[in-house]
């Protein structure tokens, strides 16, 4: 028996070895022995390179993206521009040029030979506090455009190019655009392709001679032409452009959620080649380069994942007609109104301009 105030003798060497061997069998039963972290060490530097070569090569080509970047005069300044709200606003333009086409593309892509000057679509991007707003502006809005008249929206790039029609979209909603990104049909079927197609869920059939569309209902995969054809179709729909505009957004969204997507880092080929054909099919603005068009991607993609909304200006009558203009759409001003009030405040989209 131990004696009050005494020290206990100090362990045996026999004790000692006995006390280890017990806790290192306790240990692997219990799966944390010294073992694994002896294998840990050993493959910690390993990982560390991986994780060094992935950066660097990121970094690299993030500042060769950058120097690929093409520019285009698309923003300037006049009297009586709006003044900046709050958040940012893009407008994303897809031009129908048939710059590059050969004639068998042309028929191919169901394009022909007349036009080419005009916009297919026209969207403007609000990026903010509350998260993304795509809103739509139907090619065939009938607003004014500097200098010109009353006309249809798309034709205001065929009267002036990009400074003009962002300048019309800046006098017809009341927000000042401080961002544009531009891409034609050519840029779009070719970045579709680089991505090895993209998925689309048309909720009815569409099929449409004009543009070549012929989809079923359901999800489905679709490579550039056929992605093209989707969203230019438009005669055989009962909407008209108002259901154009539905697939336009469908689409880019699909592109940008391929682009971003877990797939592309599991394919380390594909970035590269992807990034070459993105970079050269779409045009920006000048003061725009990788960061911003990173952005851009990211905002699509939350709209595609539900973190944002996506709308069309509001409508008042569809298929109007107008002497020198034939069918156009006039927006139902108070509610567009609401639309871009909110916009420029960076507030939430009210529900009663969406329904």
């Amino acid at each position: 028996m131990e004696q009050l105030g005494q020290e206990p003798p100090p362990p045996s060497a026999t004790t000692y070895r006995a006390g280890r061997r017990g806790r290192r069998g306790a240990d692997r039963a219990a799966g944390t022995g010294r073992r694994p972290r002896r294998w840990l060490r050993r493959i910690l530097p390993a990982l560390l390179v991986v994780v060094v070569l992935l950066v660097a090569g990121a970094a690299a080509l993030y500042l060769w993206a950058g120097g690929q970047v093409r520019h285009v005069p698309a923003i300037g300044t006049y009297p009586g521009r709006p003044a900046a709200g709050a958040g940012t606003n893009w407008l994303l333009v897809g031009s129908d040029s048939r710059a590059g086409l050969t004639a068998q593309q042309r028929k191919e892509l169901h394009v022909g030979n007349d036009g080419g000057r005009n916009t297919d679509t026209v969207m403007v991007l609000h990026t903010g506090v509350h998260g993304p707003s795509l809103v739509s502006l139907p090619r065939d809005s009938y607003v004014p455009v500097p200098g010109h008249g009353r006309r249809k929206i798309n034709e205001a790039y065929a009267d002036g190019g990009p400074q003009l029609l962002t300048r019309t979209v800046e006098q017809a909603t009341g927000l000042r655009i401080e961002r544009y990104a531009e891409v034609n049909f050519l840029g779009l079927v070719q970045v579709v392709d680089a991505l090895g197609g993209v998925r689309i869920c048309p909720e009815k059939p569409l099929k449409d001679a004009r543009s070549g569309a012929d989809f079923r209902a359901g999800c489905q995969h679709v490579d550039g032409r056929q992605g093209l054809a989707y969203a230019r179709a438009r005669y055989s729909d009962p909407q008209g452009d108002l259901g154009r505009v539905k697939r336009q957004r469908q689409l880019m969204a699909a592109v940008a959620d391929r682009m971003l997507g877990t797939g592309m880092l599991l394919h380390p080929s594909r970035p590269v080649p992807v990034a070459r054909t993105t970079l050269a099919a779409i045009r920006v603005d000048d003061g725009a380069g990788m960061r911003q068009l990173w952005d851009l991607g990211w905002s699509m993609r939350k709209i595609t994942g539900g973190a944002g909304r996506a709308v069309t200006v509001p409508v008042a009558r569809p298929g109007v007609s107008v002497s020198g203009a034939g069918d156009v759409l006039l927006w139902d001003t108070p509610r567009a109104r609401l639309l871009f009030q909110a916009l420029r405040r960076d507030d939430p989209i009210p529900t009663s301009v969406t329904n």
